[in-house]
């Protein structure tokens, strides 16, 4: 099968399992950070860049971080609209998103799970859009969900087809 077929394929069906959760439960197990994640896994297959721990931890460290940025400076508000010119809430929620991708970059390098997506997810929730707690959560079990779909994947590929290692031909 040609690459981009392949890639295109194995993304979508990665994000299905998501997409049936987030309808059946009313729960946002899908969101944007995910996409780059799913594209990752299916172009890059057995990369370091793939790692489960890698993918995860990057994922929660951005959660934890946007978490404690937005809870210090965001404000409680959400950046649903364009705050006004020069208003304060504007300023928490800039310097909540500064502070996350700050935090975010550095627990990446530190605990070596560096995933560029986490910078996306640290936004989401720095900004307010997935900031409490329980949201945060989700984001983490709807990344592991992705990397077991992953997982579930390589392993039914190997049974069909022992040397078959999910690299496009």
């Amino acid at each position: 099968m040609r690459p981009r077929l392949w890639t295109s394929l194995y993304a979508g069906l990665l994000f299905t399992a998501l997409g049936v959760i987030a309808w059946a439960s009313g729960q946002p197990f899908v969101f944007p950070s995910l996409g780059p994640t799913a594209f990752v896994l299916a172009f890059e297959h057995h990369s370091d860049r793939t790692s489960p721990v890698r993918i995860v931890g990057s994922h929660l460290i951005g959660g934890l971080a946007g978490l404690l940025a937005w809870s210090l400076l965001g404000g409680q508000v959400a950046i649903t609209a364009t705050p006004p010119p020069l208003s304060i809430t504007g300023l928490g929620l800039a310097a909540s998103a500064t502070l996350s991708i700050m935090l975010t970059s550095w627990g990446m390098i530190a605990t070596d799970a560096v995933h560029p997506p986490a910078c996306a997810t640290t936004l989401i929730v720095s900004l307010g859009l997935l900031s409490t707690p329980q949201q945060v959560a989700i984001i983490a079990v709807a990344v592991a969900i992705l990397v077991g779909v992953n997982a579930a994947g390589e392993r039914v590929v190997k049974r069909v087809d022992p040397s078959d290692t999910l690299t496009p031909t």
